[in-house]
C-alpha cells in the first residue's frame, strides 16, 4: 500500500493557525496519510535572533496538534546535534517511518532560494517538494523553469499546492505578546494559555 507522508519543519516559535491550516490543506489535496511536524533544533537561517527553548516549542506543537490524528510530532531534529538541514532530516525520517514517499512542505519563497540550501540535489533525490505559493513570488511553474538548469529533474520532484493564504507570522505573535496585544484566533487556545502560563515572549 502506498503510504505518503508530509513533512512540515520549522521553529514553531510559536506554532500558529497558519501552520495548521497549511498542513491540513496539503494533507487533503495531496492525499497524504500523515503530516510530520518537525521542530528545528538549530535552524541555520535564524541565527540572527534568539530562539525560544526547545522544550517550550515542543510542548506548544503537542498542544496544537493533539486532536488531529493526521498530525504527528517528530523529534528527529531535536534529538540530533548540530544545524537542522532538510536533507539530513528527510533521511532520518525515511529510516524512522515506514513510508513509500516523503513530501517536504515549503513555500514558493523557499523554493526560489533552493540553490542556497545545503545539498539541494540530495534533498530532491530523497523527497518531493510540496510547494505552496506565497504572496509576492512567481508561480511554482515559473520557479521550476528558473531552477531547471541547476536541477534538471526538478519538474518531477515538485508538487504545487493551492492553499488559503493565512498571513500569520511567529514574529508578529511574539511582538503582540510583548506589547500586551491579543493573540486569540492566531494560535490554538491551548497554545495561547501555555504562552500566558509560562510567560513566553514577555
Amino acid at each position: 500500500m502506498t503510504r505518503r507522508l508530509g513533512v512540515l519543519g520549522g521553529t514553531f516559535d510559536p506554532i500558529h493557525l497558519g501552520h495548521l491550516i497549511l498542513a491540513q490543506e496539503v494533507c487533503s489535496r495531496l492525499n497524504l496519510e500523515r503530516i510530520l511536524f518537525v521542530p528545528n533544533r538549530d535552524p541555520p537561517h535564524k541565527r540572527d535572533r534568539a530562539i525560544t527553548d526547545g522544550d517550550d516549542r515542543l510542548q506548544m506543537v503537542r498542544l496544537a496538534i493533539h486532536d488531529n490524528p493526521a498530525f504527528v510530532l517528530d523529534l528527529s531534529e531535536m534529538e540530533r546535534e548540530g544545524p537542522s538541514y532538510a536533507v539530513d532530516t528527510v533521511r532520518a525520517l525515511k529510516s524512522r517511518h515506514d513510508c513509500s514517499e516523503l513530501l517536504f512542505l515549503l513555500g514558493s519563497d523557499a523554493l526560489a532560494g533552493l540553490t542556497s540550501w545545503s545539498r539541494p540535489e540530495e534533498l530532491l533525490e530523497e523527497a518531493k517538494l510540496a510547494v505552496v505559493v506565497r504572496p509576492g513570488t512567481s508561480s511554482v511553474d515559473e520557479l521550476v523553469e528558473q531552477l531547471r538548469d541547476r536541477f534538471p529533474t526538478i519538474g518531477d520532484r515538485v508538487e504545487p499546492v493551492e492553499s488559503p493564504r493565512i498571513e500569520i507570522s511567529g514574529a508578529d505573535i511574539r511582538r503582540r505578546v510583548e506589547f500586551g496585544r491579543p493573540i486569540r484566533y492566531l494560535v490554538p487556545p491551548a497554545v495561547e494559555e501555555y504562552i500566558r502560563r509560562e510567560g513566553l515572549y514577555r
